[in-house]
């Protein structure tokens, strides 16, 4: 499928300004956020597009590489080879505006100014709860090791002040422009210096404690609180929990907690719904019965069985499955009858069996009929 136009994209003119694609990024994003529509498979895919037409039109360089030469750049992909992987950007972050420092990372600069980001990497940690937390939520902490800001220097990287120099090759800027020559076209590149990494700085008396980083790897304790009904793979964002900046300055990155929710030993989820298989034997399915089962929430769950249950019959329990979003009640649990064959019998229980053949078995002889009513009657239901 052809790449859609980045301005129609983000339903702008080609001649908007910074702020106009800012704020119809803002109103796309929040209206196509996975988070608000968990039911459209989609709204992933829409998200994703609408970030990677921010992300180029927000970079000036970028946006007149675009003007230029659209989709076919003569410098290639602007993500590289991959392409555009996406960011993670919550509800909180569109509300806020806290998202641009996530988009200036893509090319090395600030989304508006071209110079060398000022806020550190972001860290993801994966972390496994069970069930009943998910269903219920619930305050924990994880003890992680993190990189944080240098005690001993705190964060400069040098050993004292005077450690520290401004970097002659780009007199501090942390940039040097260079000339490109495509076709006949100069196009002129701004990139991170490569003699001090883009700090601007040279350290020529190195912190022993963190060798010169300016930051250190410190075992955290972490604590963050689940919401109840929580969906696998949900990522939650502690702003400003991330890695510190490589030498000191700006602002530490995000910090996101990405969960796993462990299987269940008898329950499987379908978004707030729960599905679980119930075996019964013959006389439980033809005279009826009732069955309790300890359930997630701590209570437990009776289901009652109609009399002349045949196996593959479902049962609905109304309102014990998770929390729906935005506070709607909660899901269902749907339960899936099927017949326990037992394995070994006694000779005494197999005559008892035997006998009975006769009341409630079947006439194998005019099995066929059987067979026919069993089509018609399925074709009756479609």
């Amino acid at each position: 499928m052809a790449k859609r136009d980045y301005y129609e994209v983000l339903e702008v003119s080609r001649d908007s300004s910074d702020s106009e694609l800012k704020k119809a990024f803002r109103v796309l994003a929040r209206k196509n956020h996975p988070d608000k529509n968990p039911d459209d498979p989609d709204a992933e895919n829409r998200f994703k597009e609408i970030q990677e037409a921010y992300a180029v039109l927000s970079n000036p360089q970028q946006r007149r590489s675009y003007d230029a030469y659209g989709h076919e750049s003569p410098g290639g992909n602007p993500f590289g080879s991959g392409g555009f992987q996406g960011v993670n950007i919550s509800m909180d972050d569109l509300f806020s505006g806290g998202f641009d420092s996530v988009f200036s990372q893509f090319f090395g600069g600030d989304a508006t100014t071209g110079r060398r980001s000022s806020r550190g990497n972001d860290v993801l940690i994966r972390h496994s709860i069970d069930m009943e937390t998910a269903m219920l939520g619930g305050d924990t902490e994880l003890e992680v090791k993190l990189l944080i800001i240098c005690e001993a220097c705190e964060g400069r990287a040098a050993a004292s002040p005077d450690g520290v120099k401004t970097c002659g090759t780009c007199s501090g800027q942390g940039q040097v422009t260079q000339n490109r020559k495509i076709g006949p076209f100069i196009q002129q590149m701004v990139t991170e210096c490569p003699e001090c990494s883009g700090t601007g700085r040279k350290i020529t008396d190195p912190c022993s404690a963190c060798r010169g980083e300016g930051r250190e790897k410190k075992k955290q304790t972490i604590r963050f609180s689940i919401p109840a009904g929580i969906s696998d793979g949900t990522r939650m964002r502690m702003g400003g929990r991330g890695e510190p900046i490589r030498g000191g300055g700006g602002s530490p990155g995000d910090l996101y907690i990405q969960v796993h929710i462990d299987d269940h030993d008898w329950y499987e989820r379908d978004g707030s719904d729960l599905l679980m298989a119930l075996p019964l034997g013959y006389p439980e399915l033809l005279l009826g019965a009732s069955v309790s089962l300890p359930h997630i929430d701590g209570k437990e769950i009776s289901i009652d069985i109609p009399a002349g249950s045949i196996p593959g019959d479902t049962l609905e329990v109304k309102g014990r499955g998770f929390p729906r979003p935005r506070g709607r009640g909660r899901g269902n649990i749907t339960v899936l009858l099927k017949l326990y064959v037992p394995t070994k019998l006694s000779k005494n229980v197999k005559k008892q069996i035997e006998a009975l053949r006769e009341e409630i078995g079947i006439d194998l002889d005019s099995v066929e009929d059987l067979v026919r009513e069993e089509a018609k009657s399925r074709r009756r239901t479609r």
